[in-house]
């Protein structure tokens, strides 16, 4: 699921934001761009799995998150796919509490 956002109504990197979402840093592997998680369970799977990249849309800057859930990881040794869900009840409620952490439009 892409949610796009103007990169103030974050009211600061959309690095620092993700960590107040409760994300944590994923470094990239190999030609992977850097990513963030948040974890459902105690265990390192199911969690819900973040990119983003910055694009300008005329005198805006914009934040483009693409957010999925990750189910589990890939099952054999260097296989990059993995079971996750784009869409679904559990990434829409997480999509929209990511939407309630925004600032008001009135603040920007």
């Amino acid at each position: 699921m892409k949610l796009s956002v103007n990169q103030k109504q974050l009211g600061e990197s959309p690095e620092l934001w993700l960590r107040r979402a409760g994300y944590i840093y994923l470094p990239s592997r190999d030609a992977e761009p850097d990513s963030f998680a948040r974890r459902l369970t105690r265990d390192f799977y199911p969690r819900f799995h973040v990119y983003f990249n910055v694009e300008m849309k005329g005198e805006q800057t914009m934040v483009i998150f693409n957010l999925h859930l990750d189910q589990k990881k890939p099952g054999y040794a260097g296989q990059n796919r993995h079971n996750a869900e784009y869409d679904g009840a559990l990434v829409e409620q997480e999509a929209a509490r990511l939407n309630s952490l925004l600032l008001p439009d009135f603040f920007i």
